[in-house]
């Protein structure tokens, strides 16, 4: 299987439901570390966050890892191909502005789950901000900068 098929075989049977929980997961090409720069890790942050201001989705926990991130979000007014076209889109512009780079920054694709409303999601969002403390990056989640949930 080709890294071609397999970002074009996550789009098979995706589909965008508004008001539905979804966690996301997006890719930097290559497993860069691009986000181990803290200042790159908040223009990520910002783009998260420009996404709730356009009421595209609600964030409900989200951690960036140096070379990809994890977002749980309740999907509002865009589908989910809009919500992460933009989101990869402006992060890549700011970070390719900030390095003085061009290309792109992400890999094609995202891998997106959906959710039911009955299921712990505090409990994944507790699993989703646990990731830098699962990579050995930090010995507590709270010694890690680039992560918030509104449950915790």
């Amino acid at each position: 299987m080709t890294t071609r098929y397999k970002a074009n075989h996550l789009r098979i049977g995706r589909y965008s439901e508004p008001g539905r929980i979804y966690l996301l997961t997006a890719v930097v090409q290559n497993r860069e570390p691009v986000f181990q720069d803290f200042y790159l890790g908040r223009l990520l942050v910002n783009s998260l966050r420009t996404a709730q201001e356009e009421y595209s989705a609600r964030a409900l926990a989200w951690v960036v890892m140096p070379d990809h991130f994890h977002w749980l979000v309740e999907l509002q007014k865009a589908s989910l191909e809009e919500l992460m076209g933009k989101t990869k889109s402006r992060t890549t512009l700011a970070v390719n502005q900030r390095m003085d780079r061009v290309g792109p920054l992400w890999q094609k694709g995202f891998h997106d789950r959906a959710l039911r409303r009955e299921e712990d999601l505090p409990a994944m969002a507790r699993y989703i901000v646990a990731n830098p403390l699962r990579a050995g990056l930090v010995m507590r989640v709270g010694d890690y900068p680039l992560w918030d949930a509104i449950w915790l």
